[in-house]
């Protein structure tokens, strides 16, 4: 069984799904900075200057100034800003692995040509054989 298990963990497949794995996860982390540090800052000042992360619905009925406030105090809290920064690091990266993607497949190369047939024989040499069959044919 530790023999299987040894061919298994070996095979090209599995090393390359772990490799994508631990890269991936380090993308992540870059998008979600891109994402949070960098693009959601603008958009939050076009909007009013709304703090997507900081934006959340307080459950218990007590007034919090900040979501860090109402987490301290433990009270129950919906963080609908962190969902919305969750789906545009989600969209952020599906649309560059999109792209990453679709280069890879466009610079794969393409399978050779079958080579062409050759080129049926004009009119006048099917003639000419012919006639060297029936001169052949004669002797």
């Amino acid at each position: 069984m530790l023999k299987e298990f040894k061919e298994f963990a070996m095979k090209g497949n599995v090393l390359d799904m772990a490799i994508g794995v631990i890269i991936g996860g380090a993308f992540g982390k870059i998008v979600s900075s891109l994402v949070g540090d960098v693009l959601m800052p603008p958009i939050g000042l076009v909007l009013g200057k709304v703090d997507f992360s900081s934006l959340f619905l307080n459950l218990s009925g007590q007034d919090y100034p900040s979501l860090a406030a109402a987490k301290a105090a433990g009270a129950p809290t919906l963080n609908y800003g962190v969902f919305l920064q969750t789906v545009f690091d989600f969209v952020i990266i599906a649309f560059v692995i999109f792209l990453l993607v679709k280069q890879v497949n466009r610079l794969k190369s393409a399978p050779p040509p079958a080579p062409a047939a050759p080129p049926e024989p004009s009119n006048e040499e099917k003639l000419l054989t012919q006639i060297r069959d029936l001169l052949k044919e004669r002797r």
